[in-house]
């Protein structure tokens, strides 16, 4: 099935089309890490390739409904299997983290409300909690989602990584005010030794370095 996961994170609509009709066994295809066709798509950048997989019927658990947003397939799922709310997939993450991430905030929200725990951590080397998800999509809405739903905006990922190093590294003015606001601490360093300001100054964001440093 390599040649099917070589075409959909390349993108080629029309070769993926082609294997998946001469062979729909393909559709439920995983690769060595236990990740679906529509997952990889996903995690590849390619929306047309996951949406011509869901076409032609591709199997779409909470995982693949949560990347989608799919939130009455979600709400479908959760019906038949509460637990699924906490389930984790082959690869470590699980449905709020994949939600959070990739912008679905309507996901998002149905996932909270189902019971969704916004203290999770994925289980691969990533150790990504939902706070880390949702700043790495840089959706405000989503971020303030998980902050109000109880996350902590000082828990550390992988490297010691905390969310506001996100707002540091990419000059996120608005990402860094919301996160403050709910107790983020700009002087929190990771294993490297360098805080949120560090990393703001080290990328040329000269005004949120020193706006930081003095909260």
């Amino acid at each position: 099935m390599q040649e099917l996961f070589d075409a959909i994170k390349g993108g080629r609509l029309d070769e993926v089309r082609a294997i998946v009709e001469r062979d729909r066994t393909q559709l439920s295809a995983r690769d060595a890490n236990g990740v679906s066709a529509i997952l990889l798509a996903v995690y590849h950048g390619k929306a047309d390739v996951a949406q011509l997989l869901v076409e032609k019927g591709a199997p779409i658990d909470i995982f693949e409904a949560s990347a989608l947003g799919k939130v009455d397939r979600i709400a479908g799922l959760l019906r038949e299997d509460p637990s699924r709310v906490s389930a984790y997939s082959q690869d470590g993450f699980y449905p709020l983290g994949l939600a959070a991430f990739f912008g679905q905030l309507a996901a998002v929200r149905a996932l909270i409300a189902a019971g969704a725990d916004v203290h999770a951590v994925a289980k691969n080397s990533f150790k990504v909690q939902p706070i880390h998800a949702a700043a790495a999509s840089r959706n405000l809405d989503i971020v303030r989602a998980v902050l109000e739903a109880g996350a902590d905006p000082n828990v550390p990922q992988q490297q010691g990584f905390v969310p506001l190093h996100e707002a540091g590294t990419n000059g996120n003015r608005a990402l860094a005010e919301l996160l403050i606001k709910h107790g983020a601490d700009p002087h929190q360093a990771n294993e490297a030794g360098q805080s949120s300001i560090d990393l703001a100054r080290e990328k040329g964001h000269t005004d949120l370095a020193e706006w930081m440093s003095r909260r």
